[in-house]
């Protein structure tokens, strides 16, 4: 199996044309999108020639706009934030801003902290996913990838097991509080041999890119379901 990816999105297999992601999200009910969380919502990364600058958040935002140019964003993401900081700095205003439609990607940041606990990750998601799903909004997440068998991605490897128990919370939070869940973990784009940024913690463009489809992907899928 090759590890290679095409040279710019516009013949990536695993990205999106513009113009599909928009056709995709056409009968999308939501207007009001925001994410929260920490660098990975906010999306930082590192370029990657042929592939345009911004995170998956800001592409997904720019799906929906396409498909109905009324949608209204906010992204309170903050590197560095931990689970605790997301809830007690980021919660309330995005519950001022009223969405319909939240995606929530924080907890990893947690794992990197000295006596980190995960049942206090999972108390702190818990409290956000709660305090979200109560204004009716639809809530969305993902969980990470499984990046780390590469030779590049040695020195992290000692992050794997706590990422996959990180995991395990979101996607039972997922399911106790019906949001759309991409799952990562064995998702190819693992493979790639760019996905990572030089830091070996964030996506690169690349990455974001085909995490934005995925996300559009699940938001089409959620919204063709007949509700009521």
């Amino acid at each position: 199996m090759t590890r290679d990816i095409p040279r710019t999105e516009a013949d990536d297999p695993m990205v999106l044309s513009p113009y599909t992601a928009r056709a995709l999200l056409l009968d999308a009910p939501w207007r009001r999108f925001a994410v929260l969380g920490d660098s990975i919502a906010e999306g930082v990364g590192d370029p990657r020639p042929g592939y345009a600058d911004g995170g998956w958040a800001k592409r997904v935002a720019g799906a929906l706009r396409a498909a109905h140019p009324d949608t209204a964003y906010l992204n309170t993401g903050l590197r560095g934030a931990t689970s605790a900081q997301v809830r007690a700095e980021q919660l309330g205003a995005v519950l001022d801003f009223a969405p319909d439609l939240v995606h929530v990607t924080c907890g990893g940041n947690d794992l990197f902290l000295a006596g980190a606990g995960l049942e206090t990750v999972r108390a702190n998601l818990d409290a956000i996913y709660a305090a979200l799903a109560r204004t009716g909004a639809q809530l969305s997440t993902f969980t990470v990838a499984d990046v780390w068998d590469s030779d590049r991605m040695a020195p992290m490897r000692p992050m794997r097991a706590p990422m996959a128990a990180l995991n395990d919370i979101i996607r039972d939070l997922a399911a106790r509080y019906d949001a759309v869940l991409v799952d990562f973990w064995e998702h190819p784009l693992r493979l790639r041999t760019d996905l990572m940024s030089d830091d070996l913690i964030h996506f690169a463009a690349s990455g974001h890119a085909v995490v934005a489809t995925e996300v559009v992907r699940a938001l089409a899928q959620r919204a063709a379901v007949p509700t009521g």
